[in-house]
């Protein structure tokens, strides 16, 4: 045989091999990033005590982490109309740091407006730290970046690929967080978009709602953002700039609440599980994404055999993804059969993630009631302990049901054919949706 057979021999196993490694290399990865996250919680949980028992917040700030501090004032923000004025008059007043975290940052005049505080306020010579996750960001006017850099505003984009940091591509920051002075905080479920400006008028301008917070909690919610500034820099933010002493600016308990893969990816589900198993008399969610596993059903069951309303509004045909709505109505079939109220919001995308308990905790912010944010997103909620509070997100509630559109449980029987399909098949990509 000549050599340039045995040349060519081998130039032929050499590129089987190295397709070979290649294509073992992506399966793995896929195979990563697609199952990983901690342990599942696996069994259901008990009705011991009721959402007002001592021993429910004891659980929640002892058990599952972060304490329960007194003497917070809140503010709910509906829409961008509320919203982007409120966060932009905090950016404006900074005087010593702002810290701002968020999934979705992408383009129009809302996107510049918030890149020209912050950098005026960088320029100023405020300390000002941006995290955008990556993926959420990719979309995003590359000049915006480049005029907060020249200011002086220290970006970072979590899980941008690298070859070391392939096995987290699926590891995305979700929360949404901004931070000034460490004395102001806010979180909730918008981006920084132009689908979030307005106020749900229609179709091209989302519902969402956000909330503002001043007093002692607020130190936690500035934990949350360094935890992932760390992860992504290795610097400490640590001081009198970031942790400030806090006095009591209001009456309400509260906790911020978060989650990763590499932190307790079940400490969000188990939260919102302990919640809903507590309930003794109406659960009301409001969730952009609602794509509960198994247990989860099971605890939403339970609650109703106790005789707890449970209500919750999904978006309707107005979605940012079909397939989430999909996989979301997949699993109706014996939560309706049961008596769970489900409705679908009619006018515009609704986005909301805010859960209701007996008219006493509320949490919000940045969670969707799936597995992609209970064991694969960085997630982050604030927890409010206060009647008078909960009961004004109950106001709320019922103003947005006037809009939504419920779904019996003969209508969800009576689906087509290739909508049943497309459920199963949405179904069973539903920790990625």
């Amino acid at each position: 045989m000549s050599l340039a057979k045995h040349l060519g021999d081998w130039r032929v196993t050499l590129a089987i091999v190295v397709v070979t490694v290649l294509v073992t290399i992506v399966g793995v990865l896929l195979f990563v990033n697609a199952t990983q996250g901690d342990k599942r919680v696996k069994e259901k949980l008990t009705h011991l005590y009721g959402i007002r028992d001592p021993q429910f917040q004891r659980t929640m700030g002892v058990l599952l982490g972060p304490a329960i501090l007194p003497g917070n004032r809140f503010e709910v923000l509906l829409n961008g109309d509320e919203i982007f004025p409120s966060m932009l008059r905090a950016i404006r007043e900074a005087r010593t740091a702002i810290c701002f975290e968020t999934y979705i940052y992408w383009a129009g005049d809302i996107g510049r407006e918030f890149a020209t505080a912050l950098s005026e306020r960088a320029r100023a010579g405020v300390k000002v730290h941006v995290m955008l996750d990556w993926l959420g960001s990719v979309k995003m006017d590359a000049s915006l970046l480049k005029q907060m850099e020249q200011a002086g505003v220290e970006i970072r984009r979590y899980h941008e690929p690298r070859w070391y940091n392939l096995d987290k591509l699926n590891n995305r920051t979700h929360r949404k967080i901004l931070v000034t002075d460490g004395r102001v905080g806010f979180t909730g479920g918008v981006g920084i978009a132009p689908e979030w400006t307005g106020h749900a008028q229609d179709p091209d301008h989302w519902r969402d709602t956000h909330f503002r917070i001043e007093g002692p909690a607020v130190a936690e919610m500035q934990a949350v953002f360094n935890d992932n500034w760390v992860k992504s820099t290795g610097n400490v933010l640590h001081g009198d700039a970031y942790f400030p002493a806090l006095s009591s600016r209001g009456n309400g308990a509260a906790q911020v609440f978060s989650s990763s893969p590499s932190g307790g990816s079940e400490s969000m589900q188990l939260m919102y599980l302990l919640a809903i198993t507590a309930a003794d008399r109406s659960l009301d969610l409001e969730m952009a994404y609602f794509v509960p596993d198994a247990l989860s059903r099971e605890t939403i069951l339970a609650a109703i055999k106790r005789g707890v309303r449970v209500r919750i509004i999904v978006p309707g045909k107005h979605i940012d993804t079909d397939t989430a709505r999909l996989a979301s109505r997949a699993v109706w079939g014996d939560l309706l059969k049961a008596g769970v109220e489900i409705y679908e919001y009619q006018p515009t995308m609704f986005h909301c993630k805010v859960m209701v308990v007996d008219g006493y905790m509320v949490s919000v912010g940045s969670t969707n009631f799936d597995d992609r944010s209970f064991r694969l997103n960085d997630e982050e909620n604030l927890n409010i302990f206060d009647e008078a509070f909960a009961g004004r997100q109950l106001e709320i509630f019922e103003a947005d049901l006037k809009h939504a559109k419920r779904i019996t449980y003969a209508e969800w029987q009576a689906r087509p054919l290739m909508e049943r399909v497309g459920d199963f098949a949405a179904h069973i990509l539903g920790s990625q949706v």
